[in-house]
């Protein structure tokens, strides 16, 4: 095939359509979140001081999560019903929370998986 036959309309489909069937195309579905994750959530948040929350937008493989670190870079990650779910519940526990696509991840977080790499954990 040249590369002018992608362009000429003829009676030949050039492409297939896409199955509507997820499981032949290996789609997968996004688990929503639940009540367990908001209790882990919630307390993780009472469990810890120095926390704050990370919210991270809907991508192809996940929905919305809330990613929270503690003051030594512990941190926890849930999925949330929503982006204005996540800010709530950071109000409502007195925890500062960001955009995470916008600031990103803290560093005291990246340093705390790597002294937990090193310590073999």
């Amino acid at each position: 095939m040249g590369l002018f036959d992608l362009f000429r309309r003829g009676s030949r489909p050039r492409m297939s359509r896409p199955a509507r069937d997820a499981a032949r195309t290996g789609s997968t579905r996004v688990r929503a979140a639940n009540a367990a994750d908001e209790q882990h959530l919630h307390e993780w948040v009472l469990a810890r001081r120095g926390v704050e929350g990370f919210v991270e937008p809907r991508t192809a493989v996940s929905d919305v999560t809330l990613l929270l670190v503690a003051h030594d870079g512990e941190w926890t990650r849930r999925r949330v019903p929503s982006v204005d779910w996540a800010h709530r519940f950071c109000n409502t526990h007195q925890v500062p929370s960001y955009d995470a696509a916008v600031v990103g991840v803290p560093q005291r977080m990246r340093d705390y998986n790597r002294r937990r790499k090193q310590q073999g954990l």
